[in-house]
């Protein structure tokens, strides 16, 4: 069922005893060359340039179990565009015809910051020993894997993955699987840039040695790190075929016309044997328990993926890799980097395929918190600005109108400051933050967008509904300062509203004023106090 991808490791000279097969099945192991060796970061320019706020709430990166490499690639964003503007069309071919370029877009890149993790893979104590001995890290040819990413960058995904080798500061080499992201918020500048490093030097160790005898191999199998699958396709190898004698050429539109097709192959497929890091990653007590209950590892969100890998075979592509979703039998979503290789000499048959899966869920964790912070104030739990100018772009482009949005301005924040304390302050901003949220519901979006300043967007609503969120405004705030004791919470609100995206930049105005003129009311009736 799903968690295929590019597993270029396969069998060789070895009989491979499946564990379904009485008198054994018989396989070989082509020998495995595919470590890509990468220079993405070989003339890498280091600098002590201050993380910005978000960045430096991100605990989560500190502790994460993943290496993790915060990078600037701003510098090659620019050299990028000043090609694009000289013509350049295939970044590949540029770079391979004058391979100084390739050294040039390496000293464009800026590392920020590295995590624990990344310090203890390479065995450095401190960025600064890391940073100063890059040339260290990032030897021999590794060209290959950089174009890869440089190409992919290209092409405008705002991401890139590739495998590698490096070495540790002992000179111990890593094997390494490697993926980039540009953080959101960032795509216009490329100046942050999160790169996820994968040891898979076990694993890529292990298939170098596995040629040297059949026992060796099988106990291999069973001790690797990873979870590993062997499994029998040759059923939809059958059913493709059938298709195709039918005439059947657009394979994508039938599945579109009948997904009860996907839902046959994946019925179809049998493991026909696994490993013990299988059983720990899905919960599973012995491989019985595992077979029988495939149904409730592969379910839900598994059949979009499935259905990409069998188009891809579909399409020839025998060697594939993809990030799945899985479930462990305790009902736990698990993260795959999922790995997929019809084994050589089974190519006409598929009957005998080697799928690793990787466990990328503290990965994908991170990665969705680093966005979360990437739109998110951390003090409020509202949107932030980014987010906020991203939205109205969006409302100003597909929007459903009338829009109407509500400007928010918390009165007092100074004094409470000056007064008590910026601790006095955050409580207050947490406060409004709290009042805020409860008040919208979807499809509605609510954004800080300065120190004291607040926004909240209504995509079709009108007037009418403006005033009653106004008023359930007031209502949770005169709740809220009979919860909290000291000083009380008090916004000022402006409201318009606006028919169309012509008019949106004048509404966002007219809610702005109208904001500021309740302010001068609230501080002139303070005077008269």
């Amino acid at each position: 069922m799903n968690r295929h991808a590019h597993v270029e490791p396969a069998w060789r000279n070895i009989g491979f005893a499946a564990a379904t097969h009485n008198d054994g099945l018989a396989a070989r192991l082509s020998h495995y060359r595919g470590v890509h060796r990468i220079n993405r970061l070989s003339l890498m320019k280091i600098t002590a340039a201050n993380v910005s706020s978000v960045e430096s709430r991100m605990d989560l990166f500190e502790v994460s179990p993943t290496s993790m490499w915060l990078e600037d690639y701003s510098d090659l964003k620019t050299l990028f565009d000043q090609w694009r503007a000289e013509g350049v069309e295939d970044i590949r071919s540029h770079l391979l015809a004058e391979p100084r370029r390739i050294a040039q877009c390496s000293a464009c890149i800026r590392l920020l910051r590295v995590n624990a993790r990344t310090l203890s893979l390479y065995g450095a104590a401190s960025f600064e020993e890391l940073a100063s001995q890059l040339d260290t890290v990032l030897r021999d040819d590794m060209h290959a894997a950089h174009i890869d990413e440089l190409e992919q960058l290209w092409s405008g995904s705002g991401r890139f993955q590739s495998q590698t080798a490096n070495y540790a500061l002992d000179g111990r080499r890593l094997d390494l699987l490697l993926k980039g992201v540009i953080l959101p918020g960032h795509e216009s500048t490329w100046d942050r840039v999160l790169v996820i490093v994968e040891d898979i030097t076990e694993l890529e160790s292990a298939w170098r040695k596995l040629a040297q005898s059949e026992q060796y191999a099988r106990g291999l199998f069973e001790q690797a790190p990873i979870s590993l699958w062997v499994e029998d396709f040759s059923a939809i190898r059958k059913l493709l075929d059938e298709l195709r004698h039918r005439g059947i050429t657009d394979f994508r539109t039938f599945t579109d016309v009948h997904p009860e097709f996907i839902e046959r192959c994946m019925r179809e497929f049998r493991v026909l044997d696994v490993n013990h890091h299988t059983l720990s990653l899905f919960q599973a007590a012995d491989k019985p328990t595992l077979l029988a209950r495939l149904d409730e590892i592969f379910r839900d969100d598994m059949v979009n993926s499935f259905r990409e890998q069998l188009i891809d075979l579909w399409d020839g592509i025998i060697f594939q890799q993809r990030e799945v979703v899985n479930y462990s039998l305790d009902g736990s979503t698990l993260h795959i980097h999922m790995q997929f290789s019809v084994f050589p000499g089974h190519e006409s048959t598929w009957d005998l395929v080697l799928v690793s899966l990787t466990d990328i869920t503290a990965r994908k964790k991170a990665e969705a918190y680093l966005e979360y912070l990437g739109q998110h104030d951390v003090l409020t739990g509202l949107k932030n600005r980014s987010f906020y100018t991203d939205e109205v772009e969006r409302l100003r482009r597909k929007g459903v109108y009338p829009v109407t949005a509500i400007v928010l301005d918390l009165n007092t924040l100074k004094q409470a400051n000056d007064e008590l304390g910026h601790a006095a302050g955050d409580a207050l901003l947490r406060r409004a933050g709290e009042v805020i949220s409860q008040a919208i519901d979807k499809p509605m979006h609510a954004a800080r967008i300065g120190g004291d300043e607040f926004i909240i967007l209504m995509p079709g609503s009108d007037s009418d509904a403006g005033e009653r969120l106004l008023e359930n405004l007031h209502k949770l705030i005169a709740l809220n300062n009979q919860y909290y004791t000291g000083l009380p919470m008090s916004l000022s609100m402006g409201m318009a509203t606006c028919a169309s995206a012509e008019g949106l930049d004048d509404m966002l105005r007219r809610a702005d004023m109208a904001m500021y003129e309740k302010k001068r009311e609230y501080y002139a009736a303070q005077k008269k106090r």
